[in-house]
């Protein structure tokens, strides 16, 4: 076969490849219905960088799901916060949230913007107990917890990047789930905590090519049809793909700086987002 050819087959046979992943992803995995989830991110542009196909497939109308974000700074470490605060609400508007009161943006010295300064565990968890059980100090030990969300989302012990603000959204949740049986025994957590899969750099970097082989391999290791779902699987087509492009291009202006444009377009996690069920309700 001659180059040109090859050269023309290419681009059609991926984008061939990226739809069929697409709706088997639909068709073959369980997702949330008529849930109140909150996504639990540590910078305004990480809904937008790394969950933008699970805010867009959770947000879709038929699911009967309501999306909330809550961001732990407002990235403020080059001066930017205010800009930042308003660029998230943006965003998080384009990628499907019903109205810019779904955004909470959390100003507190506890949690800089930092590369280098881990945020305190039991603070993240106080935060998310007064904000989501803020009856739990009342309820009585024999009675189930209850909490004003279903489902948290955030990232998992690798950060997807490392980035100790990430990890420490991880272990800020878990000690929140723990906390809201912790006195009351034989119940179950009133709410489910999903995390993002960190994948290797190579992985990372493999863009749309990575949606089949992530497939593959979650349908190879199983999935549970059970109450909570596991693992969740979002796929974005292509104009999806393009819609979270665009909350990062139109909405964090700020922040378009040359090497995000290069994730924009490289990344997995533009395309296909993996999380897994840590805990929560249905487990004990």
């Amino acid at each position: 076969m001659q180059w040109p050819l090859l050269t023309l087959l290419l681009p059609l046979l991926i984008l061939t490849l990226w739809l069929y992943t697409s709706y088997i992803q639909r068709r073959s995995f369980p997702t949330l219905r008529n849930k109140r989830i909150c996504l639990l991110i540590a910078h305004p542009d990480d809904e937008a960088m790394f969950f933008g196909p699970t805010l867009v497939a959770l947000t879709a109308r038929e699911l009967g799901n309501h999306v909330k974000i809550l961001c732990l700074s407002s990235g403020d470490a080059d001066g930017l916060g205010e800009t930042r605060k308003k660029e998230l609400v943006r965003s998080a508007l384009m990628l499907g949230l019903r109205n810019e009161d779904d955004v909470f943006v959390v100003e507190d010295p506890a949690f800089p913007d930092s590369l280098t300064t881990p945020w305190p565990t039991p603070k993240i968890a106080n935060l998310l107990l007064h904000a989501f059980a803020p009856s739990l100090a009342q309820t009585p030990s024999s009675t189930a917890p209850t909490a004003t969300i279903d489902v948290l989302l955030t990232f998992d012990a690798a950060g997807i990047s490392s980035h100790p603000n990430h990890i420490s959204l991880y272990h800020g949740a878990l000690d929140f789930l723990g906390r809201l049986t912790k006195h009351h025994p034989g119940w179950s957590a009133p709410v489910s905590v999903y995390v993002l899969d960190s994948v290797s750099v190579v992985r990372k970097y493999l863009g749309v090519l990575d949606a089949p082989l992530s497939l593959v391999a979650m349908l190879l290791l199983g999935k549970k049809r059970r109450e909570p779902p596991t693992p969740l699987v979002f796929v974005s087509a292509p104009q999806e793909w393009r819609r979270a492009q665009r909350a990062m291009t139109a909405a964090h202006r700020s922040q378009m700086r040359w090497f995000r444009w290069g994730w924009i377009g490289l990344s997995r996690y533009m395309v296909i987002n993996s999380l897994r069920l840590v805990g929560g309700k249905g487990e004990r």
